[in-house]
């Protein structure tokens, strides 16, 4: 089989990419992908006792976007799920995001009353305020609570998740988990969620489902493929290589790291197997400002399996570090303008060799969620594949 393309790595980016390439261009595609499965970090799996797990956190699908829904469908089926999420607040369980419940359940009931309607006010029901944006309200009743809330809610858990307080990153960070002003406790208020009904893995083994697609697991891309950088070209096997490279890695590593390294964050998982039915009310409870790892999910909540037992996983943020293993996997790019300005010299690099293309979180250096990983692809496929089969 000769390749017209080649995609680095084998989750939600450079899934979408091959299959399109496959079905849509039915052209030949050899997928390289570094660890021993496909679905990147959502890959999930059944443990040595049967229940069912998701390897790197939880990954509950939302999207706005019905064309994205309408494409993984062809894939999967789903199941309706709505997270719910718990924060531990001054030793109380209350919803997150923090909303008009929290309020109600925190503060005593007429100042809980006092403050949702300065809020109703100010914002107007439904409306979802980013904290940053709260704490500049003038009116001395509502900065005392967003004081409060960035104090109980936000800070110390965006430190221990990014290693920065909140006003350090880029405010489109902060703004992924608002005040809600409402009642609504879901986690996620987008048209489309859930999870597919036979996990992620299954999703993608019908992906891949191409005699167009050849995967190559436990590979590192730089095994088989090498970019020379002074001549802009790519040899593939050792053969020059005149096709596409579609590359969805960290671009820093793409380059070997030449203008110095992008800082990430890396995640560590604790699982633990409990031997009763379910182990807390929610799929997922926050604890900003205790202990050392961020949130505790229960799986089952989440799947809907039914077993004797149950597994949770504590996450524990951590720096990246490319040489450490158990540190090693890049999870999250850092948004700081210092860090958008090494990121655009790697940009520029990859700019000038016509045969790359750059699509997904690490190769973007964005803080993609799923859909918008899926939604890039398409576009991406869309813009500078398509027309050339026509």
């Amino acid at each position: 089989m000769l390749f017209d393309y080649v995609v680095v790595g084998a989750g939600l980016s450079g899934g979408v990419m091959a299959e399109r390439i496959s079905n849509v261009l039915n052209r030949n595609v050899l997928v390289i992908e570094k660890r021993s499965h496909i679905g990147g970090n959502t890959y999930d799996r059944y443990d040595k006792n049967g229940i069912f797990i998701h390897q790197y956190g939880p990954h509950i699908f939302h999207t706005k976007i019905k064309e994205v829904w309408d494409y993984l469908s062809q894939f999967t089926e789903w199941r309706e799920y709505y997270h719910h999420v718990l924060g531990s607040i001054d030793g109380k369980r209350v919803p997150i995001p923090f909303n008009l419940n929290t309020l109600e359940q925190l503060l005593p009931a007429h100042l809980a009353g006092e403050l949702e309607k300065k809020l109703v006010q100010h914002f107007g029901y439904g409306s979802k305020v980013p904290i940053l944006k709260l704490r500049e309200v003038e009116d001395p009743d509502l900065k005392w609570l967003a004081d409060f809330v960035y104090e109980r809610v936000f800070v110390n858990y965006t430190i221990k998740q990014w290693g920065m307080k909140p006003e350090e990153l880029d405010p489109a960070v902060t703004g992924r988990v608002p005040v809600f002003i409402s009642r609504d406790d879901r986690y996620f208020s987008d048209p489309y969620q859930g999870l597919p009904k036979h996990g992620y893995t299954r999703m993608f083994e019908k992906l891949f489902n191409s005699p167009k697609i050849k995967l190559m697991l436990n590979t590192d891309y730089r095994e088989v493929l090498h970019l020379a950088w002074d001549q802009r070209t790519f040899s593939l096997f050792g053969q020059p290589f005149r096709g596409t490279v579609i590359y969805t890695g960290a671009i820093d590593e793409l380059f070997e790291y030449k203008y110095g390294q992008l800082p990430y964050r890396s995640l560590r998982f604790e699982f633990e197997t409990v031997h009763q039915e379910r182990y807390q009310e929610t799929g997922t409870v926050n604890y900003p400002n205790e202990y050392n790892f961020t949130r505790i999910t229960e799986f089952k909540h989440l799947t809907g399996q039914h077993h004797k037992d149950s597994v949770i996983v504590r996450e524990y943020p951590q720096p990246y570090e490319r040489d450490v293993p158990g540190r090693d996997i890049p999870y999250y790019p850092v948004p700081h303008p210092d860090h958008q300005e090494l990121f655009k010299k790697y940009w520029r690099e990859a700019q000038n060799i016509p045969q790359l293309i750059l699509v997904g979180r690490l190769a973007e250096y964005k803080y993609y969620d799923m859909d918008a990983c899926v939604a890039k692809a398409l576009k991406v496929f869309e813009q500078k594949l398509e027309p050339y089969n026509h």
